[in-house]
């Protein structure tokens, strides 16, 4: 046997999954506390981060950060869980308790959104023991100070500047773990990862999309079987 074959353990029921794009697995990863980790899902729905074949999941959702939302990921999810504690509208105290919330319930790491003060990332570095990740829009997301704050990880979500977005920050960071959103398909994400990325953010179909698949699979089995 090949030392790369890898033997899966699958059964009928748990086979129908939101696999994430095998390029993935072409990207270095980022290693949190021994976990190495390429593919990220990006999602808060629970029932696709209960059915899916990323190493992580990242829980960021545009509403206030809120303890019922993170512990209910966290306990349904069987992955690491990065959580998002806010940022932008919510910042300050209020991101330090969630981030100290979300360690406590067992993320693997906190997320704050890109306009996040250094005043709150300082305060949120100082009452966890779980490293920060920061949203990076653009090459002008200013990081200098936020690395110097705490941050450790940059979370790049550029849209169709991504590529281009991290080659400018890991030209300027060599060593710096990078995650970025790895685009539409395999060819965007090989782009994303020759560029500098470590990890790679997948969003997945919508729930309604899936159902909407299996409806029609449902469909053309009962007029085979008419």
């Amino acid at each position: 046997m090949e030392k790369n074959n890898v033997n899966e353990i699958m059964t009928e029921l748990r086979s129908d999954i939101v696999r994430v794009p095998k390029i993935i697995h072409q990207a270095t990863g980022l290693m949190v506390f021994g976990k190495r980790i390429r593919s990220i899902i990006f999602t808060t729905d629970i029932a696709i981060i209960r059915n899916t074949d990323a190493d992580a999941v990242i829980a960021v959702y545009p509403f206030t950060p809120h303890p019922a939302i993170t512990k209910s990921i966290i306990e349904a999810a069987d992955i690491p869980v990065f959580s998002g504690v806010g940022g932008g509208l919510t910042h300050g105290q209020r991101s330090a308790f969630m981030s100290i919330f979300a360690e406590a319930q067992g993320s693997l790491g906190v997320v704050v959104n890109a306009p996040t003060p250094v005043d709150t990332i300082k305060a949120v570095n100082d009452v966890i023991d779980i490293p920060v990740i920061s949203t990076v829009t653009s090459v002008h997301s200013p990081i200098d100070e936020k690395l110097e704050a705490g941050v450790e990880i940059i979370n790049i979500s550029a849209a169709k500047d991504t590529v281009e977005t991290v080659k400018f920050f890991r030209e300027r960071y060599p060593d710096l773990p990078i995650i970025a959103t790895g685009g539409p398909d395999e060819a965007t994400i090989k782009k994303t990862i020759e560029a500098g990325a470590n990890a790679i953010t997948y969003t997945p179909p919508t729930n309604g999309a899936l159902f909407s698949k299996k409806m029609e699979k449902y469909r053309k089995e009962e007029i085979e079987n008419e």
